[in-house]
């Protein structure tokens, strides 16, 4: 395994962690809170990541194509100790021997190619580092997440095609806003997934 590979697995672990530290922090009576993505509660929100984790863990095992494996399911009483399970899984599945070498059938994405396992760990990263800062945003707090894990996620943020698709119902992101002036990563991730940096304004 290459160095570059190790670096995207470590990142990708360190941004769910840091996703699963701000999920924490969330009570019930923040379930009802908007959120930068799209017309989602907070509670639809957790809903949506922690059905992704379970997906994604199941690709990398070879069940990508099973639908059952991306079913969003009840939070329960404890919606971030469910969120937490979740991440443990996907964290737990993605540091598997050769999973990197691995094929990930993600339907979210295509239903007709498969994706090599540092793709779709790529893929994973930027979801979870934007997912983060969407639930921080919700609740108003800050967010703990290194600067080399944005840095890292930036790229694959770069690479998302833009265009009429994300206009489409159910599409992964909005269509990509202006980098605001004086940008940091951060700020670019967000606009480049149509995130705006001073959501709610």
């Amino acid at each position: 395994m290459q160095m570059h590979t190790i670096d995207l697995v470590e990142h990708n672990r360190r941004a769910v962690r840091a996703s699963v530290a701000v999920v924490a922090l969330v009570t019930p009576a923040d379930l009802r809170r908007p959120t930068p993505c799209g017309e989602w509660t907070l509670a639809e929100l957790l809903a949506h990541m922690t059905a992704q984790h379970h997906g994604f863990a199941a690709a990398a095992a070879g069940r990508g194509a099973d639908p059952q494996a991306w079913r969003t399911r009840p939070l329960g009483n404890d919606p971030a100790a469910t969120y937490a399970a979740a991440a443990d899984e996907v964290i737990a599945a993605f540091a598997a021997d050769g999973v990197l070498d691995a094929r990930f059938t993600l339907p979210e994405f295509s239903t007709e190619v498969t994706f090599s396992g540092k793709r779709a760990i790529g893929f994973h990263l930027v979801d979870y580092v934007m997912h983060a800062w969407d639930v921080a945003r919700a609740l108003d707090v800050g967010l703990d997440l290194p600067e080399d894990v944005v840095r890292a996620a930036l790229p694959v943020a770069e690479a998302v095609p833009d265009g009429p698709g994300r206009l489409e119902p159910g599409a992964a992101f909005a269509p990509r806003l202006p980098e605001p002036p004086g940008a940091t990563p951060m700020d670019r991730i967000l606009a480049l997934l149509g995130r705006s940096p001073t959501w709610p304004a």
